[in-house]
């Protein structure tokens, strides 16, 4: 197994160091021991299983809801997209302008929105989800970005199929999106054949404490293998964001996000995909009052 990459121990908040800067740029991805504290997880973990449950706090279902207590086979990874629509505590971590300002650093842009955040909770021996690169699964935008906060609601370890990163694949030709996403027969089949003549693959396992993270850039190959485990889960909360000078694109759109496209229009509507940070202080500001329902994180 590859040496993991020094974990950055961060208070949320503080920007990231030019050390922590350069690694991010140089591997695709960067671990942040530290992000939310012992309450927030507490708070997440609580209202992550009740919107599991389709008890929607504001009455508005996600957007994607990728999971049925009734029909779901037990062993497949649970995904809810747009949870922040549905509950308003969730939506105070998914939406906190920390994780804009911290990744917008990182990613060198002037600012961040969420396009999407996800909810996903493996079981215990939960199948994989598929190795694959972000930016590839958003050709409505221009320009095809993404810079994701994965924050983690359990203890993670490379045996319950925690994400895994391909170290450098940033730097890769970019690909397409890929397979089966889900419970794919081989969660790696995808990122092998886009491996470029003459690379090696590095994947490293994000391997940290409840309320730990990961920052990672949009053409980063990444995906998690099944849970080995028969008695632990894995919960992750997660703010996929773009820059904010990204616009509708003329490619082809997207069957549940284009909706939110009025038509003829190139500019994002805040309304649906609100600005988390930008350096000019731009953030919705409709944002605090939204997640402060329950409780509200800096």
């Amino acid at each position: 197994m590859p040496e993991p990459p020094a974990a950055a121990i961060s208070i949320a908040g503080v920007l990231p160091t030019p050390e922590q800067v350069e690694a991010y740029r140089s591997d695709g991805f960067l671990v942040v021991e530290r992000w939310l504290d012992d309450d927030e997880v507490e708070h997440a973990r609580e209202r992550f299983y009740r919107c599991f449950e389709h008890e929607w706090e504001t009455g508005l279902a996600p957007d994607e809801v990728n999971y049925d207590p009734a029909t779901t086979p037990p062993d497949r990874t649970r995904q809810l997209c747009n949870v922040w629509k549905a509950d308003r505590t969730l939506a105070a971590t998914v939406l906190a302008e920390r994780n804009g300002e911290f990744g917008a650093a990182l990613a060198g842009v002037p600012g961040l929105r969420l396009i999407q955040d996800n909810a996903i909770w493996k079981p215990p021996s939960g199948k994989a989800l598929l190795c694959h690169q972000d930016a590839a699964y958003v050709e409505f935008l221009t320009p095809k970005n993404m810079t994701t906060c994965w924050m983690a609601l359990d203890d993670t370890r490379a045996d319950t199929g925690t994400i895994f990163y391909a170290r450098g694949s940033n730097h890769w030709p970019r690909a397409g999106r890929g397979g089966t996403f889900h419970a794919p027969d081989d969660w790696l089949g995808h990122v092998r054949e886009s491996l470029p003549r003459g690379e090696e693959l590095e994947l490293i396992p994000i391997e940290v404490p409840a309320g730990g993270a990961a920052f990672h850039d949009g053409w980063t190959f990444h995906g998690s293998p099944p849970n080995e485990r028969a008695d632990a889960e894995r919960r992750s909360i997660i703010s996929h964001m773009v820059s904010t000078v990204t616009t509708w694109g003329d490619g082809p759109p997207h069957p549940i996000y284009s909706r939110y496209r009025r038509p003829g229009e190139r500019e994002l509507d805040e309304a649906f995909f609100p600005v988390l940070w930008s350096e000019d202080g731009g953030r919705s500001a409709w944002l605090d009052g939204w997640a402060s329902h329950s409780r509200s994180f800096a």
